[in-house]
């Protein structure tokens, strides 16, 4: 070869380099595939795996979540243990006080309380409606407004999710990597956000116990938390879907979304997301609760199975790294569950008893009275519910009830005679033997009407019924520590009313407690009401020393005879129409025995006027504290 060829051949072929190609190509009718491919390269990576995700903002924003929720229950957890505190000691030192004596708990130890109290902790958002449904019409309902401090929690918890969900770089040029920084961030919070979602769903709570916070106020919480994950979930899915579409076309996306476990899996969750999220309005969810309930927990058991798929399915090595995230979100559903399994059992069979038995009685003014005889022995504090079940009625439903009275009834063994004292005999027989709990369950729609129609069956006879309960939960509100106790209750609300009344009086007979002055405030339509609770207020009525702690007000609002609204007693007054709570409570303070408490339990325009009325009296001469029970659905 000569020294000219030689040299060319050292050159090899050609051919241009993909810059001169790309320039030629501009003056070319040929469409260049060197083009398309090199658009798709700055396009399709940003549409799988971790690919220009903000792993290290992500895990900073996601710590800063996580404060955020500490802190808040942080907050809480102080406040509490400084209240228990303080309680106790009100207790301890108010016990062998008479009532003239207990003047130093009555007044405000601290000039700023009783304006945080009227403006702030039970402020309703505004003016007075808080707990009073607002309705569209008799069977459309959207659901009640929160409290100003619970307007406050949420504001803190929707404003951090927001401000930490958009703190991206949001100068970067190329729109497919901010997607999948968005895409990052919000599947991230999502995942985080579920956590404490599920926690706030779970009957066995620990933080019910730990915060003294009720199980209604954690599902107002469980809703919102549940709103910002379905919001997260669908910004996670369209930003991932604005890069798949652009790099792969919708033919190609639609494909990668069938054929991928990774994806098909996000995207059922997500679609499961959205339709509970519809399903949850309040409209829907008022009206049709049990089927709503059903649906919630399958849709919610998909969700978290598909997410697990989602995470353990990515081509990560190992996983996301929010997969252990959604292993202790089941392991957290499962305890509650398994807690709840044990109680059932636990409290409706024994070997030596059997199963647990319900007894109907249909009462006047569309009303079942429900005594449940427990195979065992079960503590039930004052102010509990508890959830129950009925076999041939729904079995699979269960539904929250204010447990009214308690019966313990002892076990008889006469060989324990000669081995303990009276007293040790008696606690022993008591432990060993069973409970009888009663509730009084006023009929509206669904299952408290079949309930009824049940009990309607026997004519005037009881009918026996295998039942279940699950519980007590609650009874964190003990007012042994105050002097003065007035319980307001709307017709059935009288049950968890009337479950304070017998211990207060017991502990008063015993020296036990602080309270001197009980005042039950009970408004009824009419006074076959009276006969719901008529076997446990005879007993009450019955009890030594009754006249001197206890004071009751009956307001009968439609009496069918208004000659039977007659009162005989000083101590047991009935009255005709409706009582004015502001002028019945200011009363009530102007003979304030040490620090007051006002609990309510009745309908939601009930307590919105006591909670009113406890917001008038509020000054530094007056210690009124307020307790609402509620369950908001």
């Amino acid at each position: 070869m000569s020294l000219i060829r030689r040299r060319i051949a050292a050159f090899g072929p050609l051919t241009p380099i993909p810059v001169l190609a790309l320039r030629d190509s501009s003056s070319s009718d040929v469409p260049s595939m060197t083009k398309q491919q090199d658009a798709s390269a700055t396009i399709a990576p940003y549409s799988t795996s971790l690919n220009g995700v903000d792993q290290a903002g992500n895990n900073l924003y996601k710590d800063m979540l996580w404060w955020t929720l500490g802190i808040m229950a942080l907050i809480v957890l102080s406040i509490r243990l400084i209240e228990i505190g303080w309680t106790k000691l009100r207790h301890v030192s108010s016990i062998s006080a008479p009532a003239d004596r207990q003047t130093y708990w009555k007044r405000s130890q601290w000039t700023w309380m009783p304006n945080l109290k009227k403006h702030l902790i039970y402020a309703p958002l505004w003016k007075k409606r808080h707990n009073r449904e607002i309705r569209l019409s008799s069977a459309i309902s959207i659901g009640t407004l929160p409290s100003r401090l619970h307007f406050v929690i949420l504001g803190v918890y929707l404003l951090s999710n927001i401000i930490y969900m958009f703190s991206e770089n949001w100068s970067q040029e190329n729109g497919y990597a901010l997607a999948a920084e968005i895409r990052g961030r919000s599947g991230t919070l999502a995942l985080v956000n579920m956590v404490p979602l599920i926690i706030m769903a779970g009957r066995n709570n620990p933080l019910i116990v730990l915060l003294r916070v009720s199980f209604d106020t954690y599902n107002l919480l469980h809703r919102w938390m549940g709103r910002m994950v379905v919001i997260e979930a669908v910004i996670h899915t369209i930003a991932w879907a604005y890069v798949a579409a652009a790099a792969d076309g919708f033919a190609g996306m639609n494909s990668r979304l069938i054929h991928d476990n990774f994806l098909a899996s996000g995207l059922a969750g997500m679609i499961g997301l959205v339709i509970l999220f519809f399903l949850s309005f309040s409209p829907v969810r008022h009206a049709f609760y049990e089927t709503f309930l059903t649906f919630h927990i399958i849709l919610a058991f998909i969700i978290f199975a598909m997410t697990w798929v989602h995470c353990a399915t990515a081509a990560v090595p190992g996983g996301l790294p929010q997969l252990s995230w959604i292993i202790a979100i089941f392991m957290v559903w499962a305890a509650d569950r398994l807690a709840r399994m044990f109680r059932l059992a636990f409290n409706n069979w024994s070997r030596k008893r059997g199963f647990t038995e319900a007894i109907l009685e249909a009462m006047p003014a569309n009303a079942t009275r429900v005594t449940m005889r427990l195979p065992r022995h079960v503590n039930v504090k004052p102010g509990t519910h508890a959830y129950i079940r009925f076999m041939g009625i729904n079995p699979w439903e269960n539904h929250p009830f204010s447990i009214a009275w308690v019966e313990h009834h002892p076990e008889t063994d006469d060989a324990e005679l000669g081995e303990k004292g009276p007293d040790n005999r008696k606690e022993s027989q008591l432990k060993r033997g069973t409970t009888s709990i009663s509730f009084v369950i006023g009929a509206h729609t669904g299952f408290t009407r079949q309930l009824f129609n049940k009990a309607l069956e026997g004519g005037s006879r009881p009918i026996r019924i295998r039942a279940a309960m699950e519980g007590p939960y609650a009874g964190h509100h003990s007012l042994d520590s105050y002097g003065h106790a007035v319980l307001f209750a709307g017709a059935s609300g009288i049950t968890h009313q009337i479950s304070y009344i017998r211990p207060l009086i017991e502990g008063f007979n015993e020296g036990t407690i602080a309270t001197r002055r009980v005042t039950l405030v009970w408004i009824i339509r009419d006074t076959e009401a009276l006969e719901w609770v008529r076997p446990w207020m005879d007993e009450i009525l019955q009890m030594p020393r009754r006249r001197e702690i206890l004071h009751m007000r009956l307001f009968i609002t439609r009496p069918k005879n208004p000659k039977e609204i007659t009162s005989n007693s000083t101590t047991v007054q009935m009255f005709p129409g409706r009582p004015n709570i502001s002028t019945l409570l200011k009363k009530e303070v102007e003979e304030q025995v040490g620090a007051m408490c006002v609990s309510v339990c009745g309908p939601g325009a009930l307590a919105d006027d006591v909670r009113q009325a406890v917001r008038e009296v509020q000054d530094e001469s007056s210690v009124v504290d307020f307790v609402e029970e509620s369950f908001t659905w």
